[in-house]
This record gives structure tokens, sequence and C-alpha cells, in this order.
């Protein structure tokens, strides 16, 4: 079975690589040499989710929810446990998220008649940010402290697959969909008001899932509130 994460941008965000470029920036985003292109490695989005889950069953454990034990099998499906053996490793793969496939193609199209760099595909798709660090006492910028950073332009769009050993249950996709709603920053500088995004869930033919995912986990959490709809 295959799922997606859609992602649009709702500030500049900083996909960090860790490093930047001598003489241009500070900190680089992540992208693709050979075209331009940026992304979120699978491995990022999956830790970034992975998180939300883990606050998403702690909070879940202070109500004493009756739906944490099931919430927490469904979590194992989804991400594993760690230091767990074969059979209790995590059921779903987590892609990167890219620009959708058909900005990809046209792009790449441009690039193989020449009629774009790299360089022009990356420079079309982010900015420079520069920031100075502030004297707190004197509101002076302190010295040597200015910053810069490569982000990607808000409302950009990703998208990324997900690939799943064994077909997910109800449950699993539920708590599936409160992640993706409860992911609502990545990146660097998310403290700075950067990173910010919106990310919904959607089936294999297109079709967004999100509510009626997020449904099912709300009537688990709050089963007489299900009851009575």
């Amino acid at each position: 079975m295959k799922l997606q994460i859609r992602i649009t941008l709702k500030s500049d965000t900083t996909f960090g690589r860790g490093d930047g470029v001598v003489g241009l920036v500070d900190e680089e985003v992540e992208h693709d040499a050979s075209t331009g292109l940026p992304f979120l490695r699978g491995r990022t989005l999956k830790g970034l989710l992975a998180e939300e889950c883990a606050n998403i069953l702690f909070a879940l454990r202070r109500q004493n929810s009756p739906a944490s034990s099931q919430l927490e099998r469904a979590a194992g499906f989804l991400f594993g446990q760690p230091g767990s053996s074969v059979d209790d490793e995590a059921r779903m793969h987590v892609g990167p998220a890219l620009l959708p496939e058909e900005l990809r193609a046209a792009i790449e199209a441009d690039l193989r008649r020449g009629d774009l760099k790299p360089a022009d595909v990356l420079e079309a798709l982010t900015a420079i940010r520069r920031q100075t660090a502030v004297d707190e006492k004197t509101g002076a910028p302190e010295e040597r402290s200015l910053r810069s950073m490569r982000v990607v332009l808000r409302t950009t769009p990703f998208i990324a697959a997900l690939n799943f050993d064994e077909e997910p249950d109800q449950t699993a996709k539920a708590l599936l969909a409160a992640c993706i709603l409860s992911l609502r920053r990545a990146g660097t500088g998310r403290s700075r008001g950067r990173g910010r995004l919106a990310a919904r869930l959607y089936d294999d033919r297109g079709n967004d899932i999100t509510n009626e995912c997020f449904e099912h986990f709300r009537k688990l959490v709050n089963p007489s509130q299900g009851d009575a709809l």
C-alpha cells in the first residue's frame, strides 16, 4: 500500500544540510546538486513525525486514556521500537519530500535542453536571509554575529511517498493522520518564525483522507463523544 504526505510551506523554511557555501551562505538548504531542486530527507521527515507521535502518546498516558495501548501498538507499526528485533521494526517507510512530479519533470527537461542550470533552479525556488544576534542589554547588534541562511520560499509544495510492508489498519492510519496534523514546523530557525507548514495525508488515488482518518483517532481517544454523534 502507498500513501502520500503533501506539505505546503507557510513560511520561508531551511531544510538544512549541516554546512554552508564559503562566501555565500552559512547554512545551505538540502538540494539535489544535479538539478538544484530542494528536498527534505525521508529520514528527517520520519523523525519529525515520530516526535509528534511521542508527544501525542505522552499526553494520552498522562490522561490515562483507554486508547493508549492500542495507539502504542499502532506507533510501533508505523515507527518501530528503538533497539527492537526484526519483528518489531517499522512497517512504514518514508520517502524524501520532493517537489511535485510534473514540476520536477518540466525543470529536468529544461536542464537537459540547457535552458536552465541547477544554480538557476535553486535561486528561483529559494532566497538568502540574513540575521544578526542582538545584545539583550543594549539592543545593539553583536559583533561578528551576522549569519546568512538560504530558505525555500513559502507556498512551495512537497510530496513524500509512504510505503508499507503490511497494510496499515484503521488505527495506524488514524494515528498517522494525527501526527501529520500535529506537524506544523520543520527545518532550521523554527524558533524565529521559519519553517511553518501544513501537511495532509493522501491515498494512492490522490484523495485527501486526513479528516476521515483523524475522525477515527478522535473517536478512539474520546469514545463518549463519538457515540453521541
